[in-house]
């Protein structure tokens, strides 16, 4: 893969039911790091999908009277459609019941089958239905004469049958290695450390197949036996770029992976089963997993049972997508769980979004429309104040790749909304409405500045809310081929004279 190649994905979402704000969350995250490297002019591949096969999608088809293909084009299709309603800029859709997934699949379990990491025996065990996870006697509880999970709480139950196993156990050793070699491969390093200790404390062999459903890619030359959900969803990231064809162009430039988005319920299955399988039919691993928190409702992750869910789709139908992206992405901690209300979501954008970066522009350019006939000339001296903000602003920029490339969003942002203060306190500290009559030069080279300003923070901002810093982009006239982060190696981001349009109300405040 080259070096300016980017390769991103999401969890493909298991279609048993409507989307939440969890897929809002991984969705729209991803979203930000693949726009943000493309404007630092990276070629981009962003997947997202959905999982479609396994007992809990056979029992959802039952339940609703269809067969588990008909019941998945439904389901699919509303997960499809929030890519759009989300605004996400994902470059393909993938579906495990897509014949390119099913010839990734195969090729990837005859690989397991010829290394010998595959044999067959019977599987006694603790079985999550709602996880498609296999879980250990020490990670189950009793409560009411019912088992559940420790790890995600939800129920269990004992399984019999005959399966085939991944020899797992054998690659406790080897795992270790590779995280030593790639230290980065988990982040935050609270899960890379979680990660270790898991595999430190010993790992056996997975059950790899089951019989007793028939919803599933079977097992080749065995139809008695489907393959596991959970090995057959992962290999998605590599059946979307034509795998195993290695030649096909979207392979050799985008794999391995740079950077899969999950949440921390599904981290063992990326961090540990994935880079196994992965060695194993001797494919390289992806280069990072980054495993996010869950979104909670106060201090309890959202559930149906609790009846605390937010609906991404009415928020969005009442405050705006741009609202909803900049809220998720500044509120959740990075990597850890964030709560959200509708109260923080109201007070986040009257803050942040139209008192500082609203305001910002409506100030700027009400004061051009007014004053300046929507034109200001090129600046010719630079003072003392025009200066410091100049440094204040490469200080707050200097750090923004790498915040970036560490998944940091948190600390991106609050750099991001800084810039956006200090130049509203420039203008405020200026005052240009009181040079119009007397120096009109110097009214003009703050003009100048406070719209240069205006561009950064909006090619800044347009990863998390592209649709509102587009159209501040769009009535400064800034060419859309000149909308990247340039401007962070000391480009100029616009010309010496500049002529704006009209620009409407950004973001209207809530009460």
């Amino acid at each position: 893969m080259s070096h300016n190649n980017f390769y991103i994905t999401t969890p493909i979402y298991y279609p048993s039911g409507k989307p939440h704000m969890g897929h809002a969350y991984s969705s729209i995250l991803a979203d930000v790091f693949a726009r943000f490297k493309r404007n630092d002019n990276y070629k981009v591949h962003f997947l997202t999908g959905t999982d479609e096969h396994g007992l809990k999608i056979q029992k959802a088809a039952e339940k609703n009277n269809l067969d588990p293909l008909t019941y998945c084009n439904k389901i699919s299709r509303i997960f499809k459609d929030l890519t759009k309603k989300l605004n996400l800029s994902n470059d393909d859709f993938i579906r495990t019941t897509e014949k390119r997934h099913y010839k990734s699949v195969n090729d990837i379990w005859n690989r397991l089958v010829k290394s010998g990491d595959i044999y067959l025996s019977k599987y006694k065990g603790w079985y999550s239905v709602s996880d498609e996870a296999y879980y250990n006697s020490d990670e189950i509880i009793e409560k009411n004469k019912k088992k559940f999970s420790t790890f995600s709480g939800s129920t269990v139950e004992w399984v019999e049958e005959d399966s085939f196993f991944f020899k797992l156990s054998t690659w406790e050793k080897k795992l270790l290695e590779f995280y030593d070699k790639n230290e980065k491969f988990i982040l935050p390093i609270s899960r890379r450390n979680e990660v270790i200790n898991f595999v430190k404390s010993g790992l056996k062999d997975l059950s790899v197949s089951r019989t007793s459903f028939t919803w599933g890619i079977k097992v080749p030359n065995n139809n008695k036996h489907v393959i596991y959900v959970w090995l057959d969803a992962l290999i998605n990231y590599l059946s979307a770029l034509n795998f195993p064809n290695t030649n096909d162009k979207l392979y050799k430039n985008f794999w391995p992976a740079s950077l899969h988005v999950i949440g921390k319920d599904i981290l063992r299955f990326h961090a540990i089963y994935w880079p196994a399988f992965l060695l194993a039919a001797d494919v390289e691993p992806p280069t990072r997993i980054f495993s996010h928190g869950w979104i909670l409702s106060g201090e309890k992750k959202m559930s149906k049972s609790r009846g605390n869910i937010l609906n991404p789709l009415e928020i969005i139908k009442t405050y705006g997508i741009d609202e909803l992206r900049y809220y998720l992405m500044k509120e959740v901690p990075h990597g850890s769980d964030g709560s959200i209300s509708l109260k923080n979501l109201e007070n986040c954008i009257n803050s942040d979004l139209a008192n500082n970066y609203g305001n910002l522009c409506q100030r700027v350019f009400s004061f051009i429309k007014n004053n300046c006939g929507n034109k200001v000339s090129k600046r010719k001296n630079i003072s003392d104040s025009d200066k410091k903000l100049m440094e204040q602003t490469k200080k707050l920029t200097k750090d923004l790749r790498n915040e970036m490339d560490k998944q940091n969003l948190n600390n991106y942002i609050k750099s991001v909304i800084n810039i956006s203060f200090l130049t509203n306190k420039y203008i405020n500290d200026e005052e240009p409405w009181k040079l119009k009559k007397n120096n009109t030069e110097k009214m003009n080279n703050i003009l100048h500045i406070a719209l240069e300003q205006i561009v950064k923070i909006s090619i800044l901002l347009n990863p998390i809310i592209p649709e509102k810093s587009s159209k501040v982009l769009d009535a400064l006239n800034i060419n859309t081929k000149l909308r990247n982060l340039a401007f962070l190696d000391g480009k100029n981001v616009i010309d010496d004279e500049i002529k704006i349009k009209k620009l409407d109300i950004l973001f209207k405040k809530t009460t």
